[in-house]
């Protein structure tokens, strides 16, 4: 029992992939086991930055998000590798189904991380260490996947256990109890308290606020008026606090919305280039919600211009929910131009929510909804057959289209 009245009840453990995609790729390609691999875009188009790295890699100073020509400079030897997402994702579900051996109380939180609750099961496995030791066993010798484990009374502080503590461990496994937070956690700098970024860092480094110690013993009511109810959130987190369960299938249950945005290979700057892109991704967000058999009221067109010199997010809600590519063009196309200030853009995103099951439909004397719909699922079917590529509209074939280059991509990458 601590101050807070922490006690140990729950057992949760985070379950992180260490370096998971290059990982993967050194499990399958035994002969880069050991080496420097990277896992990168393409170097000739702006995706050319890394995606994750080995050990090995990292050991030269190589870190997410670096561009591919200073990994080069870093490290000549590192073998980079184009990202096959449709793997990692195969490989994240067969370890999710693992942790399920163990407990049907898994949330997954990334492609690369898991919650998994284990209280009550001592009778089974002995504890949460034997779990964690078993877990990290049967993943290494299933999928060749190393991985670290974090234990700890709620996932809050089981995922920092895990991110500044388990990952430097001989074994690979940490844990806190209820005690050991102002020992072990407070000490930290306050970066590593989970949800504090880079921003919210310099505002407390304003405040001399530089361990989580700090944060956990500053003013609950200064916290308050300085950042309203996140305040109060810090507030719990610096000091161990976290009430939220470990909840299976949180995805599925809580989506609400779908999406898709894309950095352009060049600055497009012309609106005629940019339609063509913005008629893409509303099929993209289209398709996307005929499979989850979905409809949406409120669209949402995200810009970012040249040189990340600003951009725009704007939404608009439209007087029917919808799932056709024709209404998602429109409505995305009318909010870029009222909203576009001319400048070349380099990204766009088009996103949809306020969805609503697609079983009912407004008749509409002056259109054929249902004949709209039945083209489109036809059109569903047959790409799903034979590809992205057997149906593309005309558009997508010229020198803006993008189409064509994201039909081998899942999320932005390659399969």
């Amino acid at each position: 029992m601590t101050r807070y009245g922490l006690t140990d009840k729950r057992q949760i453990l985070l379950v992180d992939m260490n370096s998971f995609y290059a990982s993967v790729e050194q499990a399958q390609n035994p002969g880069w086991r050991g080496k420097p691999v990277v896992i990168c875009g393409d170097p000739e188009r702006r995706s050319g930055i890394v995606l994750a790295a080995s050990r090995e890699a990292k050991a030269f100073g190589i870190k997410t998000v670096d561009p591919v020509w200073e990994v080069r400079q870093k490290c000549p030897q590192a073998i980079l590798v184009r990202p096959r997402m449709e793997t990692y994702v195969e490989v994240s579900l067969r370890i999710m189904e693992i942790a399920k051996r163990f407990t049907p109380q898994v949330e997954v939180f990334s492609i690369d991380e898991l919650f998994l609750d284990v209280t009550g099961t001592e009778k089974l496995w002995g504890g949460p260490w034997e779990v964690a030791r078993k877990f990290r066993e049967l993943v290494r010798e299933e999928t060749g996947v190393v991985c670290s484990v974090g234990i700890s009374y709620n996932k809050l502080a089981a995922k920092v256990c895990c991110d500044t503590m388990a990952k430097k461990a001989p074994e690979g496994i940490h844990e806190w109890k209820a005690e050991d937070i102002e020992r072990e956690m407070h000490p930290l700098p306050v970066r590593e308290l989970f949800g504090v970024g880079s921003r919210m860092e310099k505002h407390f480094h304003s405040r001399g606020l530089v361990t989580i110690g700090d944060l956990a013993n500053y003013p609950l009511h200064l916290l308050k008026k300085r950042f309203g109810v996140m305040g109060e959130v810090f507030h719990l987190s610096a000091n161990g606090i976290d009430y939220s369960p470990v909840t299976p299938n949180t995805f599925a249950k809580d989506m609400k919305g779908c999406g898709h945005m894309m950095t352009l290979p060049r600055d497009y700057e012309s609106a005629q280039e940019v339609e063509v892109v913005i008629l893409e991704l509303a099929e993209e967000v289209g398709r996307r919600l005929r499979r989850m058999q979905k409809r949406g009221r409120t669209i949402n067109i995200m810009c970012g211009y040249k040189g990340f010199m600003g951009g725009f997010s704007r939404q608009f809600t439209m007087s029917e929910a919808t799932n056709l590519t024709r209404d998602l063009y429109e409505a995305a196309r009318k909010l870029f131009h009222q909203h576009w200030n001319g400048s070349p853009v380099r990204s766009i995103g088009v996103s949809i929510d306020n969805l609503v099951d697609d079983t009912v439909q407004q008749l509409d004397l002056f259109r054929d909804w249902e004949r709209e719909r039945r083209l489109a699922y036809t059109l569903d079917n047959l790409q799903d057959r034979f590809g992205k590529t057997a149906v593309l509209r005309a558009t997508s074939l010229t020198a803006a289209g993008q189409a064509l280059q994201r039909a081998g991509k899942i999320g932005g990458h390659y399969k």
